[in-house]
């Protein structure tokens, strides 16, 4: 049984109250703006979910799974451009809906509040379209800190490096921020010691794998 924590919500990680309002009492829009966190600041990917509901009037991912895909891919490349890599993370987010509206349901909570355990969840995290193995370690997370999901293992699977779980305030962000970029720092200072490319950070501390996935 997965515990939870009662927990109200409130992210000040775009400097939009509006924008932070969204991310912070609807989990699809969580979701979208982490998907859209990539070479592109902090505050630019998580605006870009109250953007692309101000221009497809909606991110209901069921609704945004029916819409023409070239539609979503329009609404992302209307300047200004809702992401560096517009069409391409259009793709990604029309993907994130897809798989949220025919393996969820719709109901992007499912993802976190019916895995069985820590190891499921990062399987569920890890299959979603615009997440890979660091983002999906530090979904968990977040579900944990934030929306005090905390299913069995969790703290092993969180991260160890810097990240959004540990993120509320402007002053934690800015704080966070700074962390990264000391910490890539630090990576790329090792790396070039010992003559090797950097390493991701999902290298460090990763649980064992398992071959089995998780009931959607």
């Amino acid at each position: 049984m997965v515990k939870r924590a009662v927990t109200t919500l409130q992210l000040q990680w775009t400097g939009n109250p509006e924008a932070d309002r969204l991310i912070s009492e609807d989990p699809t829009a969580l979701l979208i703006g982490f998907c859209l966190d990539q070479q592109v600041p902090i505050e630019w990917a998580f605006q870009g979910p109250l953007r692309m509901r101000e221009r497809l009037g909606t991110i209901d991912p069921v609704e945004v799974a029916r819409m023409d895909p070239a539609r979503v891919e329009q609404a992302f490349q209307t300047p200004p451009a809702l992401h560096r890599f517009p069409v391409s993370m259009a793709q990604r987010v029309y993907g994130l809906c897809t798989v949220i509206a025919d393996e969820y349901g719709g109901d992007t909570t499912r993802i976190w509040t019916e895995a069985q355990d820590a190891k499921e969840l990062l399987r569920r995290f890890a299959a979603l379209p615009g997440f890979g193995a660091a983002k999906a370690r530090t979904m968990v997370g977040v579900v944990a800190k934030h929306l005090g999901v905390r299913p069995a293992g969790w703290e092993s699977i969180a991260p160890d490096w810097p990240t959004l779980a540990d993120v509320r305030t402007v002053a934690e962000r800015e704080h966070y921020q700074a962390q990264k970029r000391a910490f890539k720092a630090s990576l790329r200072a090792e790396a070039a010691a010992k003559g090797e490319p950097p390493k991701s950070p999902a290298s460090r501390k990763a649980p064992a794998k398992s071959g089995a996935r998780g009931r959607r």
